[in-house]
């Protein structure tokens, strides 16, 4: 056991334990699913379709988030050694976890749902898990802190309208901070964010079209605050100060779907804690594109901004600039092209 404990120490066993994660949070995760299926059935926890928003065409049980969050935990219990931060990281996903089930028994208020995850954000900002800019005050940080991890907590929730959308942009994009984690040498964030992506991966086959279960705000709200964290706490700045930006590129499928909703619903007079058909995936269904063909296209957008991420952070600040640009006229042009598609609102 020593022996295995000093080579898990060293930098190959490091890096060892960073696969070994991703792997064992992966067949964790697949094996719980079907688990939390039964589990969700026997007791009611299923998706109904209504003919409207929800069409599938028999219910779909939640607690999917279940198995996620499952297959994390136990991985990290299992591989890791705990420090503040990462007990604080586990703790405040809990809290999310548990928010998100009372909210999938019966529907809590917008108002409710907000100040737990400002509760659970708290808990993350209590042990050091903060932004840190350093020509920001820490006055400044700290609501920055909280304003990023419950945007990218409550964007991630939103997407999750169509079968595998969720799960596999999550997945992706925790694949591109895992790159970004190893190019840093960051082993500790690469094992968190390969145990992430690993319990994401044993899930989304299950959640693919057609979807045996679903996610439910159990795992959307617990996936979208480990991804807001584990993106917040990487080093993105050593070759120019736009790399501060990175995390919002590699999570710009989600930032941008939530953006562009909130336009188009305040134009339109819409509560933004309503359901409507006003997304970015629904809006390339009406347009052509099946469910999975818009589910493809939403991985490799954000695999392409993944990259794009990587060399934002690696470029110097003239190349970073030219990127950077480039993908605002891209994301400009993309919304005046969708907010055009009739949606028969």
């Amino acid at each position: 056991m020593d022996a295995a404990a000093a080579f898990f120490a060293t930098g190959h066993g490091q890096w060892l334990l960073v696969g070994l994660s991703g792997l064992l949070a992966a067949l964790l995760s697949h094996l719980l699913t079907p688990v939390a299926m039964q589990v969700a059935r026997q007791y009611g926890l299923v998706d109904r379709p209504d003919g409207k928003l929800k069409r599938q065409t028999e219910p779909v049980p939640y607690l999917g988030g279940a198995a996620v969050y499952l297959g994390f935990l136990v991985t990290l219990g299992i591989t890791y050694s705990f420090s503040r931060e990462v007990l604080a990281l586990l703790l405040a996903g809990t809290m999310v976890v548990l928010l998100g089930l009372v909210d999938d028994i019966g529907a809590i208020s917008p108002r409710a749902k907000f100040l737990g995850q400002a509760l659970a954000v708290l808990v993350l900002m209590k042990a050091g898990i903060l932004m840190q800019i350093v020509w920001l005050p820490w006055w400044v940080n700290w609501p920055l802190t909280l304003l990023w991890l419950v945007g990218i907590t409550n964007a991630i929730n939103l997407i999750d309208i169509m079968d595998g959308l969720a799960a596999g942009v999550a997945l992706v994009a925790a694949l591109a901070l895992l790159a970004v984690a190893l190019v840093n040498g960051n082993h500790q964030i690469a094992i968190l964010t390969a145990t992430l992506a690993g319990a994401l991966a044993g899930f989304v086959g299950h959640n693919f079209q057609p979807a045996r279960i679903y996610l439910g705000d159990t795992g959307s709200l617990f996936i979208g605050l480990n991804l807001g964290a584990l993106a917040m706490i990487g080093r993105y700045t050593e070759h120019n100060g736009l790399g501060v930006l990175v995390p919002l590129v590699i999570l710009g499928v989600p930032i941008f779907d939530t953006l562009f909703v909130m336009y188009v619903r305040r134009r339109r007079g819409v509560s933004m804690f309503l359901g409507s058909p006003d997304h970015v995936a629904l809006r390339l269904r009406r347009w052509r594109l099946s469910v999975r063909q818009t589910v493809a296209a939403s991985y490799a957008t954000t695999a392409l901004l993944g990259a794009a991420g990587i060399a934002i952070m690696l470029l110097d600040a003239r190349g970073a600039l030219g990127v950077l640009g480039g993908l605002a006229a891209a994301a400009l042009g993309l919304a005046l092209w969708l907010k055009r598609i009739d949606m028969g609102l």
